[in-house]
């Protein structure tokens, strides 16, 4: 079946599912372990973990990464969409919120420990009407105990709801190796390089270099998983040497670009503090 085809099945599945079969759902099968591109809404939690590749969600507040070992937590009623490259697998739960305790009602990104991994991967073996007394439930009981300790990770770049910051953050979205600086846009929004410094904290919450920096490193983390010459990818995404993107990777994330990625690492992006 073609993806249009795939997507069509899967708005009338998700349309028919009224009530989850347990307060756990994700098997192999099921809607969440496909992508949706178009905006969308549950009313459970989604927890989308990409095995292999790197997934993005994207909503009206910000864009959240998740390269392998990380998971992008998304709030029952947040519309959002989701992408990933043809070849990503994506091993996803929906959660009731009954279960989902006193998580915060916002996206973030998860970092997923080794043990979170395999509980997830696990899970997604069973029936989806398990067992809820026997070891199956308890399984679960500790897929949800993991999760409620997952450390957040800085893998967010938060988006402007200001019209002319949205115009901006559009086009260095579209061009992440763009030159040009608050000065450039200050003119061609024809408003002071003042007052865009105050709107850019204001409503992301970092400086316009800090919130340039961050949107070129998370645009640069599908290029280098899928394996791309890092020097490449740093040219690629407005970098003039080598050395100044591992730099700003280090400082974004703790860990060089190998190490992000490195297979089994759980130490490759520090917890937000």
């Amino acid at each position: 079946m073609s993806p249009i085809g795939q997507e069509a099945v899967l708005i009338t599945r998700l349309s028919e599912l009224k009530a989850l079969p347990r307060p756990v759902y994700g098997q192999l099968d099921s809607p969440p372990n496909l992508k949706l591109g178009y905006r969308h809404s549950h009313p459970w939690v989604q927890l989308s973990h990409a095995v292999e590749g790197v997934l993005e969600v994207r909503t009206d507040s910000g864009r959240f990464i998740a390269p392998p070992l990380r998971a992008v937590w998304i709030p029952a009623g947040v519309t959002h969409q989701v992408f990933c490259a043809p070849d990503t697998c994506i091993r996803s739960l929906y959660i009731d919120r009954i279960v989902a305790g006193d998580a915060p009602e916002h996206c973030r990104v998860l970092q997923v420990s080794p043990l979170l991994r395999e509980l997830i991967r696990h899970f997604s073996t069973l029936p989806e009407a398990y067992a809820e007394d026997g070891a199956e439930g308890r399984l679960v009981q500790v897929l949800l105990d993991q999760l409620s300790c997952a450390p957040e990770v800085e893998l967010v770049l938060p988006l402007p709801a200001e019209p002319r910051l949205h115009r901006l953050c559009k086009s260095l979205q579209a061009q992440p190796e763009s030159q040009e600086g608050l000065a450039d846009w200050s003119r061609t929004l024809g408003v002071s390089e003042r007052t865009l410094s105050r709107l850019f904290l204001r409503e992301t919450g970092l400086t316009f270099r800090a919130w340039r920096q961050r949107l070129r490193l998370l645009s640069a983390l599908p290029a280098l998983e899928r394996g791309e010459r890092v020097t490449d990818v740093a040219l690629g995404c407005g970098y003039e040497s080598l050395s100044a993107f591992i730099a700003a990777f280090r400082e974004q994330f703790g860990a060089t670009p190998g190490e992000f990625f490195r297979s089994g690492s759980t130490s490759a992006a520090d917890p937000v503090h």
